[in-house]
């Protein structure tokens, strides 16, 4: 008797539910107005950026024949690899004709010394102003924060005069150095931010179980900070390698970065006009940061979130 009361309670709940309607949040409308003008921004958005790359691949596997004579929109159809080797290999950046191979290296021996040690000062910097706060630490924080908004141009008669008197100008190791001590204030910032994210929860247990200032850094805050990491990567990679000022008054002839043989080459007077060479050598030049960034994009925006959340 008691369960068929209880099948009638239920049918009835069930039917009155039925002329109720439908319950919960309504579907948004995917035609919605707000949408469609969002995806409207983001697909002209895309097409600005995209468009540019597409006429400089496309441009990069024609001939000199078929840039004079075919439309600068429609892809070739006999591509070649020549104007890639070229650019590479033989293509003239004023008295020499090595290619951007040379600045490439360049480049390499800039980038990564100065990621490694930047990020790795920084890191500790930022570490120790979230959870080791000690005298001054504001102070010096307010100082670093300052710097990251000099423009860089007011600098550079100062760093001409302690290059040459450390007899580092014209030298790798000027650029190196420049390029790690510029990076600073704003990487400090990033790390500091994100460290103090973190639940101060976890700082304080490992204090209670003897960790030191080390043993914390590196087994408690690192293996939880790769997103700040992957920022810190992409965004000293991108700097570095994209720079063009520091590595024309500082390297030295000899010692030029890619962007820097980039320019000789596109700005080259010597013999014809090629344009396919100068888009296949653009390509190249900033493949490093594009490939960086694709890799890792999503730790990035990540880390972007995180290290904005407290000041």
């Amino acid at each position: 008797m008691t369960m068929a009361m209880a099948g009638t309670a239920s049918a009835s709940m069930a039917h009155d539910a039925a002329l109720a309607g439908p319950q919960g949040k309504r579907p948004r409308n995917p035609f919605a107005w707000s949408r469609i003008l969002i995806y409207t921004v983001l697909i002209v958005a895309a097409l600005f950026y995209l468009f540019p790359l597409y006429i400089m691949v496309i441009t990069s596997l024609k001939d000199l024949d078929g840039i004079r004579t075919g439309n600068l929109f429609v892809p070739t159809t006999h591509p070649t690899l020549d104007a890639w080797f070229k650019a590479w290999d033989t293509a003239c950046t004023g008295l020499y004709c090595n290619g951007i191979k040379v600045g490439f290296l360049n480049s390499v021996k800039i980038t990564v010394p100065s990621v490694i040690v930047s990020i790795a000062v920084a890191s500790v910097t930022g570490y120790a102003l979230a959870m080791w706060p000690y005298k001054g630490a504001n102070f010096f924080f307010t100082v670093l924060l300052v710097c990251s908004f000099l423009p860089y141009q007011v600098m550079l008669y100062p760093l001409v005069l302690i290059t040459a008197f450390l007899h580092i100008f014209s030298t790798l190791w000027a650029v190196i150095m420049i390029h790690t001590i510029f990076g600073m204030p704003i990487l400090v910032l990033l790390f500091r931010n994100y460290f103090i994210s973190i639940p101060p929860e976890l700082f304080k247990a490992a204090r209670v179980d003897g960790a030191g200032f080390w043993r914390i850094y590196a087994q408690v805050l690192m293996p939880m900070s790769l997103p700040i990491f992957v920022v810190a990567l992409i965004l000293q990679v991108t700097g570095i390698w994209n720079d063009f000022l520091f590595g024309v008054i500082f390297a030295g002839t000899t010692n030029f970065p890619i962007t820097v043989q980039l320019n000789n080459i596109v700005n080259s007077l010597q013999g014809v006009k090629e344009y396919n060479v100068d888009m296949a050598a653009t390509i190249l030049t900033g493949a490093v940061p594009l490939f960086i960034y694709f890799v890792s994009g999503k730790l990035f925006v990540r880390g972007i979130a995180a290290g904005a959340v407290k000041g």
